[in-house]
């Protein structure tokens, strides 16, 4: 009877750890495709899979995927979006890379415009923020440049 208690006991915090790794490390192995978007951008410097979408401070989607558009005439960062459901943003919505603190992750952040014409899955954000590079502006700081 014991060694039923101990095993029981065993199996239930192996299933507890095995529930927070995939919580913390933002695995969502339940969860339903939902709505996809493409966002181009000319640097996402620091963005890496895995980060937050956010509207109005609140996690709607993260990002699936970041590829490089190698286009002759201007070469961008293509980041797929993955948002939980369709939230009906308009064609003039506007994404930016922002850092959570200092040197914290980035994530992206959307911002709805006002345009009637609504994107469907699939389509492309093109009002798009890169982010601050900050050893740039350091730099352009440091040697008269700002």
């Amino acid at each position: 009877m014991r060694d039923c208690i101990v095993g029981l006991f065993v199996v239930v915090g192996l299933l507890c750890v095995a529930y927070l790794s995939v919580r913390l490390g933002k695995m969502d192995l339940f969860v339903e495709n939902g709505f996809p978007l493409l966002a181009r951008f000319d640097s996402a410097q620091g963005l890496r899979v895995g980060a937050d979408v956010e509207m109005a401070g609140v996690a709607v989607g993260r990002v699936s995927a970041i590829t490089l558009d190698d286009n002759p005439q201007h070469t961008q960062a293509v980041v797929h979006l993955q948002l939980f459901k369709d939230y009906r943003l308009s064609e003039d919505t506007i994404a930016s890379i922002k850092t959570s603190g200092l040197i914290g992750d980035k994530y992206i952040t959307l911002s709805r415009g006002g345009s009637s014409v609504i994107l469907g899955a699939g389509d492309t954000i093109n009002e798009t923020e890169s982010p601050v590079d900050l050893e740039t502006l350091i730099g352009k700081y440091a040697f008269g440049g700002v």
